[in-house]
Parts: structure tokens; C-alpha cells; sequence
């Protein structure tokens, strides 16, 4: 058990705060800028705490000119990385097959886009394997071990095979499919079981995480379910486990405090006389198939054909950000959505006015921010999403309360906002179309009210909230109860006969 005082905290994610390159011959660092990164860094920060996770490269490379880099980041961030190694084939058969060819297809409810190819499983199962080795070499029974999202679902049952004893935590920063989905799964019973593992199971939504009890009823007909707070107790015959929906969120005081400098005002008001000063529905994705982009267009367009008052008077600004570039089902969605921004600005673009204003980079956050604050109606409309963090951002940097937020009720962060925004069916072309009407026409008194709302939400749940919410109902632990401490050794003593031997 985690012991005050005692406990170091190690996070276990599929990969590091950082990613490595090659550049020019020379290994060159990036720095993450995920929302993981942004919660769990001040927290690590000088207590001790390890991060584990793949390097990003498949490149061998001496482990002396790894630690030249991941050794500084180390003494400047103030916890350690401890970086696990994957081969080309690993990449291939556990990141861009078993997990993203099955689990995020299967988990969003997008089952056809699935590719149930038996060494999938096979390479999932060793990869997390190489993860375990990595931890038990430094893990002590007492420690906080915090396994993130379903790249690493099996993790803690290898754990266990090694010997291990402490408690693991694992949280799903995706959905959890309903039992007529996740029955599709091959592997469905095994991977039940790995996440019965884990001393807590942590969801974004009520809804995920009465999926998964019934998946576990129905597999395990012998279950029991504790309670009906947002922390139940699970018991089978294997144990007993606790669950919980605790959504994650951003760092709300950031936003806020960006949307309200200087430089994001002159932002703002620049992007909005570079439109003339017209209405902008401004939308933000990153490039993939559960984000329902080629949706949105459509029901922009039908917007555009039911309600001519609206050509010449908006603008959408639809922000892409790359991804998976390489994998063909990505490649083929970049395409079609070319496509349809093509087709629309072809029908509808006049001499001084063109509807659909599209951009496929990276933004920086003050630029974001300022899009975000210079839109009178933020459109994010994802098939399905565990959380959708942009929702959150858009909601927190409108420092003007002047803007209106339209998502998708599919969206995790429905669950949190959908009082106060407009819920929209992202398949139906009509009721996207409706909210873009509704949201321009509603009065300011309204905008404000429902911005205010949304804001005293995330101030109350923001991401801190989520990080001490988690550690307290996995642990009982409070952050304080993590002392202050130098980082940990590259690697623990060897000890006498660290782990009694597990069958495999």
C-alpha cells in the first residue's frame, strides 16, 4: 500500500513528456505540450517522481547518448524519465496496429475502420512487457504507480507476473464502448481482466464508466457493483477493484490569464478586422476520423443553403492540426476534407467573401487563444470523444463573453457544459446548421450568462482538481503526503530476491 511520506509518485504513459529526433546527424529533444505534460509535470516536480514511456524513435541508439539529453531534462523538470526502447515492429504492431487500428477505432464506436490481425495482440502484449521490465527495476511496493490510457490496458497483469505487489492506478483518457461494441473485440475477456488488475480504473464520464461495468457484468456474470457515488466498488471473484468518472480538464487560470494580455487583445482584434469584422465560427481538430470534421463541413454548407441571410456574413476558420500523416486512413481523411472545403468555397465564395478559411499547421498558444477569443461561436463536434479538451479552451479564453460554444453531445465534455452550450447531433447536417443560426442570434445577456456558467465549472474542476481527485481516491493519499526530494537514481540497488517468480 502507498504509505505517507514513504511513496514516490511514477507515471507510465505510452510515451515521454518529450520526443527524440534525429536531426542533421545530431539527437535533438522536443519538448511535450500535451495537457498530460501540462498536469503531471508540477506535480512530479521535486518529489522524487519517475515517468516512464517510449522515446519516440525506433533507432537504436547507445544509452550514453540518450542520457545526455534525458539528463538534463531530468535536473531542469525535477523528476527522472526512464525511457523504454521499441523496435520498428513494435511501433508497428502495438502503436499503429492493436492500438489504433482496433482499440481507437473500436472504442469510438467506429468498429468498420477495425483490423483484427492476430499479431496485434501478440506484439501489444510484449511491448507492455518491455514497459513492466522498465518499472519493476525501479518500483517499491509502497509506490504510487499512475498507468495512463489504452496503450498500456495490460500492464499491470505483467506486473503481477513479475512478481510485483505493489497497487496500480490506471486511467482511460478515451471513452469506454457499450457491451454491443466492445463484445466485437477478439481479445475482449483478456483485456476485461487486465483492467481488473489495476487497484482503481479511473473514466472521463458516468457514461464510460457504466460501460464498463457492464461489459464486466456480462463477462463475469459473478460481479457485484458497490455504491453510487462517482467511486464504486467492483467485486468478482479475483478481488476487489474501485472505479471512478473523474473528467479531466486545463490548467483554467492559464487560459484565462493568456485571453486577458495584451498581446492575445491585439491578436483578437487584428484576426477580426482581417475578416472584416464579420461573424467567425472558429474550430480547431487534430487530423482524425472520430473528430467528425467532414461532418462539420456538411453542416456548415447546409447552413449556407437553408439560410442565405448568412452568405457574406461568416467566416469558419477550420484549424487542422497534423497527424499520422503516414497511415493511410489518416491520409485519405486529409483528402476528403480538402475536398469538401474545396467543393463549398467553390459554391458559395464571392468577389469579397469566402466561406471556409482553412489552415493545416500547428498554432501556438497566444495565436490559438486570440482565434479562440476572436470567434463569436466555437464549433467542435467530434463523433465521439472521452473528454475534448478544446471545448474547455474555448470556453476559457473568451475574456469579451461574447462568444457561443456549439458541441457535440457525443463529446465527454458534455457531460460538464452541455447546460450551457449547444448540444448539436454532429451526423445531422440540419441541427448543426440550426445552433450556428441560434447561436448568432442569441442576445448578449444570454452569451454571457452561459459563458459564466461554463467558467465556474473548469475554475471548480480544473485540471489540478482532476490530478488530486485521482491520487486521493486511488490512494487516499493527498499531493503533501509526496515529500519533497531529489531525483530518484537512474537505477534502484539490486536487491536480494526483489520479486517472488510468477508462472507466465
Amino acid at each position: 500500500m502507498t504509505i505517507p511520506g514513504k511513496s514516490k509518485m511514477i507515471v507510465v504513459s505510452n510515451r515521454l513528456p518529450i520526443v527524440l529526433r534525429k536531426d542533421g546527424g545530431q539527437l535533438r529533444m522536443q519538448k511535450g505540450s500535451g495537457g498530460l505534460v501540462t498536469a503531471l509535470s508540477p506535480i512530479l516536480k521535486n518529489r522524487g517522481g519517475l515517468w516512464i514511456g517510449w522515446t519516440g524513435m525506433t533507432e537504436k541508439l547507445p544509452i550514453q547518448e540518450i542520457k545526455k539529453i534525458l539528463d538534463p531534462f531530468s535536473r531542469e523538470s525535477g523528476f527522472r524519465l526512464l525511457p523504454v526502447f521499441l523496435s520498428e515492429q513494435d511501433r508497428d504492431l502495438f502503436y499503429y496496429g492493436l492500438s489504433n487500428e482496433v482499440i481507437w477505432p473500436l472504442f469510438h464506436d467506429l468498429q468498420t475502420r477495425c483490423r483484427f490481425d492476430p499479431s496485434y495482440w501478440e506484439t501489444y502484449l510484449e511491448v507492455n512487457r518491455k514497459y513492466s521490465r522498465t518499472l519493476v527495476r525501479h518500483a517499491e511496493k509502497e509506490d504510487f504507480v499512475w498507468v495512463h490510457d489504452y496503450h498500456l490496458i495490460p500492464l499491470a497483469t505483467e506486473l503481477s507476473r513479475m512478481g510485483f505487489q505493489g497497487k496500480c492506478s490506471f486511467f482511460l483518457h478515451i471513452p469506454f464502448p457499450s457491451p454491443d461494441i466492445f463484445v466485437k473485440f477478439p481479445w475482449r475477456t483478456q483485456l476485461l481482466q487486465a483492467l481488473l488488475h489495476y487497484h482503481f480504473i479511473g473514466f472521463q464520464t458516468l457514461r464510460d464508466r457504466k460501460n464498463f461495468t457492464d461489459c464486466v457484468r456480462i463477462f463475469f456474470p459473478e460481479t457485484r457493483i458497490e455504491g453510487r457515488s462517482p467511486i464504486i466498488r467492483i467485486r468478482t471473484q479475483s478481488g476487489e477493484n474501485l472505479a471512478g468518472n473523474l473528467p479531466i480538464s486545463v490548467d483554467a487560470s492559464e487560459f484565462i490569464r493568456i485571453s486577458r494580455t495584451e498581446e492575445v487583445a491585439r491578436k483578437t482584434e487584428e484576426i477580426r478586422k482581417s475578416f472584416g469584422n464579420k461573424n467567425l465560427i472558429f474550430s480547431v481538430d487534430r487530423l482524425d476520423y472520430t473528430k467528425g470534421i467532414p461532418e462539420k463541413l456538411k453542416g456548415f454548407r447546409f447552413a449556407l443553403m437553408k439560410y442565405p441571410h448568412l452568405r457574406g456574413t461568416i467566416t469558419l476558420v477550420q484549424l487542422l492540426i497534423p497527424s499520422r500523416e503516414n497511415v493511410p486512413a489518416y491520409m485519405a481523411l486529409k483528402e476528403e476534407i480538402d475536398r469538401l472545403v474545396g467543393e463549398i468555397n467553390g459554391e458559395f465564395t464571392t468577389g469579397s467573401w469566402v466561406p471556409i478559411v482553412y489552415r493545416y499547421q500547428s498554432m501556438d498558444r497566444p495565436e490559438l487563444v486570440a482565434h479562440y477569443r476572436a470567434a463569436d461561436i466555437g464549433l467542435i463536434t467530434p463523433l465521439k470523444d472521452g473528454m475534448n479538451l478544446v471545448a474547455k479552451e474555448y470556453v476559457l479564453s473568451q475574456a469579451d463573453n461574447r462568444g457561443v460554444l456549439v458541441l457535440s453531445e457525443f463529446a465527454g465534455s458534455a457531460a460538464q457544459l452541455g447546460e450551457s452550450c449547444l448540444l448539436v447531433n454532429p451526423y445531422s447536417a440540419s441541427e448543426v446548421a440550426e445552433a450556428i443560426v441560434r447561436a448568432l442570434a442569441m442576445p448578449p445577456r444570454e452569451k454571457k450568462r452561459r459563458l459564466e456558467n461554463m467558467k465556474r465549472t473548469l475554475k471548480r474542476h480544473d485540471v489540478f482538481w482532476w490530478v488530486r481527485n485521482f491520487i486521493r481516491a486511488s490512494s487516499g493519499l493527498d499531493l503533501e503526503d509526496f515529500p519533497e526530494s531529489g531525483l530518484s537514481p537512474l537505477l534502484t540497488p539490486r536487491r536480494g530476491a526483489p520479486f517472488k517468480s510468477f508462472p507466465r
